[in-house]
């Protein structure tokens, strides 16, 4: 399993592209402040549950933690995430490529998360 974390959606689609062989697990939250917490409230409960999950990923996955950005630009209905990826709310947790995905409070739950990782 692989961890990378990005910001914003060039560099997201740079590590997709370089992965396109593997399955990709990305996680988007809103971005982080100079103390590393997140404007968004259920980002900042989500994450600790998310990545208490990491060792479930199937092997050879590729786990990408993406920040969308700034509060004023993920609420721009015309953001790339929102526009290309179809992510409509933070925090997201999806099966890149398929329609598999977790949304805001569901990642409040360990046991969703480790359904999502397992899933053919």
């Amino acid at each position: 399993m692989v961890v990378v974390e990005v910001s914003g959606f060039v560099e997201f689609m740079k590590v997709v592209d370089a992965n396109k062989d593997k399955v990709i697990f990305a996680y988007f939250t809103g971005a982080k402040d100079a103390q590393g917490v997140s404007w968004c409230p259920d980002c900042v409960t989500a994450e600790p549950v998310v990545h208490g999950q990491l060792d479930k990923l199937p092997d050879g996955s590729v786990f990408v933690h993406c920040q969308t950005g700034d509060r004023k630009y993920w609420k721009d209905l015309g953001n790339d995430f929102r526009t290309k990826l179809n992510v409509t709310a933070v925090p997201t947790l999806m099966k890149y490529g398929t329609p598999q995905k977790l949304v805001e409070g569901e990642l409040f739950k360990p046991e969703l998360i480790e359904m999502l990782f397992a899933e053919d």
